[in-house]
């Protein structure tokens, strides 16, 4: 037998003994995955009924529930524990998750996947909003062509509804995301979604420049508010004051009045600057039907254009 066939058959027996070891470790890990699933029925409606009896103990009378201090203050700090527990446990996503991906469940079983997930939707972000930055700037000051604008708005409504979409997992696995937060996005894509389907008349090109004006600011600043949220989230939950799934928003939060001072000014100016772009859309809309509705005007304009 020459020695090249030997150290194939060598060869063939050691991935024969792995072959039999992965089939037994593929068989223990269903094992365990079926055991996982039982544990998570077995918590997810144990929680349900201790909520529900806690329910029934915060119904006690005036004079009971005087000698019960203790265990009032105990029954304070069981919905936070009940939280916590539940982002690790299957939930039935709500109807936004429902209707996109279905009855998918979308829970991540450990910490670092939870956090890994959320640190990748920091980033995915953050790079956009980068992207969208270079794109308005672009489409300001060196192209003016309908076709470019519909692929930034394009852009704006693939981005915020990926947004609502991460957002609703990240929800889904214990990120306190506030409602407003999630409700501003929404519109958010439906307003990119006007933009985007906007007839090129007009209206559209008087209002062009004041919208790029307004996404090429509003980039930046959210560039501006990533950078330093950042880092004061780092920091408190180095120190263990915030969640790990706490997350960098836009806008204003009670932790963020430590080295506020150079970003406040901005942040002002881009809630001024939303206002005058709404009172000046408001204006030219209204205008626009006014000169659409008189008579006197429609005849200046066609004769006008007959000379």
């Amino acid at each position: 037998m020459s020695r090249s066939l030997t150290n194939v058959l060598e060869e063939w027996t050691n991935l024969e003994k792995e072959y039999q070891h992965l089939q037994e470790t593929h068989k223990l890990y269903l094992q365990k995955l079926d055991e996982i699933s039982k544990l998570q029925n077995n918590c997810s409606s144990t929680i349900s009924l201790h909520r529900k009896r806690l329910n029934e103990l915060k119904g006690l009378s005036p004079e009971d529930s005087n000698t019960m201090d203790k265990i009032k203050d105990k029954i304070k700090t069981r919905p936070n524990v009940f939280f916590e527990m539940e982002a690790f446990l299957p939930k039935k996503n709500g109807l936004y998750l429902s209707l996109v991906l279905g009855n998918v469940n979308v829970t991540l079983l450990s910490k670092q996947s939870k956090f890994a997930y959320k640190d990748e939707y920091e980033k995915f972000k953050l790079y956009l909003t980068v992207i969208l930055l270079l794109f308005s700037f672009t489409c300001y000051f060196f192209v003016s062509n309908r076709f470019v604008d519909a692929i930034l708005n394009f852009l704006l409504v693939w981005y915020y509804c990926t947004l609502t979409i991460r957002e609703s997992v990240l929800i889904t696995n214990g990120s306190r995301i506030k409602g407003w937060w999630v409700f501003h996005h929404y519109i958010s894509a439906f307003l990119s979604g006007v933009m985007l389907t906007w007839p090129d008349g007009n209206l559209y090109k008087t209002f062009r420049n004041q919208f790029l004006a307004y996404s090429l600011y509003q980039s930046f600043v959210q560039c501006l508010q990533c950078y330093y949220q950042s880092g004061c989230l780092y920091r408190l939950r180095a120190l263990g004051e915030r969640h790990n799934m706490d997350l960098t928003v836009e806008g204003f939060q009670s932790w963020m009045w430590k080295g506020l001072t150079f970003l406040l000014p901005f942040l002002f100016f881009g809630h001024v600057s939303t206002a005058s772009k709404a009172l000046i859309l408001a204006f030219l809309i209204l205008y626009r039907a006014h000169f659409l509705q008189s008579p006197h005007l429609k005849a200046k304009t066609r004769k006008t254009i007959l000379n």
